[in-house]
This record gives structure tokens, sequence and C-alpha cells, in this order.
């Protein structure tokens, strides 16, 4: 009986092996050799586990696409619904509470045209930070390399958006302001608070993965039975909370680097 309790515990605490070293991605990538190849393709990144893991996460989420598009192969399987909890509602049910959210932040004509990337951003985020929680992974999230890309995708991202909705040079001429006598100042200030944005996200995202990752270590070695279960359901609601932020702080830039351009749509008409 206390060999079974103690495997349980070994179990539920998802730090139990990553404290002794021990990864399930590190273990993978020095078998392939995959570490070589990542350590003479980035050469500054020391902890390549959480490349491995990141690359993980997308065959996962590959995966997890193309079999709700196998589920919806025809019209009639698209059209009707499946009944009780299955793989093909709970993925539906995912798209329409995000698509909800694209809604409320962009607007009901705008959200169709970012629903794939917000989406996508969510669910890679929210898995990433979900994947700590199960022995022998470490987050990719918990690593200041992986959350500083994801700022600067969402960064690239809007910024995109705005060239191609505004034009590029009505999109640089928005950082001045209303007022042409105002822009010395303005304009710069501008700049740098967009330029600022990834490099919140990132902070934002990294600090509260790694800070939840060592509560959970932490408690889980002063209390090894009973703690980890508990502080598994925070964490979990955690990686939630944090995706969400991430998610809808970048449709609120996307947001804002496209206003303009239905406000001066809205001009034209009058």
């Amino acid at each position: 009986m206390k060999k079974l309790i103690s495997l349980l515990s070994l179990l539920i605490c998802s730090n139990a092996f990553a404290a002794g070293g021990f990864t399930w991605m590190s273990s993978l990538s020095k078998a392939t050799g995959l570490d070589q190849v990542l350590h003479h393709a980035f050469p500054t990144v020391h902890h390549t586990e959480h490349i491995v893991t990141f690359i993980f996460v997308g065959l996962i989420f590959l995966v997890i696409t193309l079999l709700y598009r196998m589920k919806v192969t025809n019209v009639e399987a698209a059209v009707v619904p499946d009944k009780g909890v299955t793989f093909r509602n709970i993925v539906e049910m995912y798209g329409s509470f995000i698509y909800g959210q694209a809604k409320a932040v962009l607007g009901e004509e705008t959200a169709p045209k970012y629903y794939n990337f917000v989406a996508s951003l969510f669910i890679m985020i929210f898995f990433s930070n979900a994947i700590g929680l199960i022995p022998g992974f470490l987050p990719p999230t918990e690593s200041i390399n992986t959350t500083l890309a994801l700022g600067v995708l969402s960064f690239v991202y809007f910024n995109l958006k705005g060239c191609k909705e505004l034009g590029t040079l009505n999109y640089i001429k928005h950082f001045a302001g209303p007022l042409w006598h105002l822009a010395i100042l303005i304009f710069p200030i501008e700049i740098i608070s967009t330029c600022i944005r990834p490099i919140s996200l990132a902070l934002r995202l990294y600090g509260n993965m790694f800070g939840d990752h060592m509560v959970l270590g932490t408690f889980s070695n002063l209390a090894p039975y009973v703690v980890p279960v508990v502080f598994l359901f925070l964490g979990l609601l955690v990686c939630f909370i944090q995706a969400y932020v991430f998610t809808m702080l970048s449709m609120v830039y996307i947001s804002l680097a496209t206003a303009h351009h239905d406000h001066d749509e809205h001009h034209a008409h009058h």
C-alpha cells in the first residue's frame, strides 16, 4: 500500500522528474541526436528541451486539427452535431468560445479575419503551459526564449495587419496622433510603447508560468501526498488564465492597429 501511495505521489507531482534533472524531452533529444542539431542551430540557447517540447506541442495541435478535419469531411457530418461529450463537440465548444471572445474585442465583422490566428495562438499557449503539469515535462513557456518568440509573433502579426488594412504610410502616420503640432512628441512615445508590447507579453507569461512551476515544485516537496492535487488544479487554472490574457491582449493590439481603417471607411460613406 505504501508503494502504491508513493507511486501515485510521484505521478501527481509534475516536478518529480524535472527536479532530479530528468525530462522526457531532454532524454528524447539526446537519444535521437536532436540536442546536437539544436545546439548548432541555436548556439546561444542552453535549454533545448523547451524547444523540443514546443515542437511536440505543435505536433499535438496538428494531430488534433487533422482528426477534427476527418470528423467533418462531408457536408452531412459538418452540419449534424454529435451527441454527448465527444472529441468533435469539445473542439467546437472551444471554437465557439474563442469566436465569442474575438467578436467581443474585434467586432462581429472583423472577428472572422483574425479568428484562425487567435484560436491557434490560444491553444498553442495553453498546451505549452499545461504540458508542464505532466510528470517529466517542462513547459516551453517557462523559458523566456519561447515567450519572447510568442510576443514577437503577436507583434509582427498586428503590425502587418495594420499595414495591410491602412496602408503602410497611413499606418506609420497614425503613430503621430491627430494633432500635427504634437506629432514630434507623440510619435516617439507611441513607437516606444508599441515596441514594448512583445516584451511585456513575454515577461508576463514567463514570470507567471515560472512562478507557478516553482510553487508547485516547492509545495510538492513539503507535502507530497496531498498538496500536489490542490496545486495541480490551481496550476491548470493559471495555464488557462495566462493563455487567455496573452490572447486577449493580442486581440486588443490587433484592434488598435486596424481601428482607423474602419473609421476611415465610415467617413468615406458619408
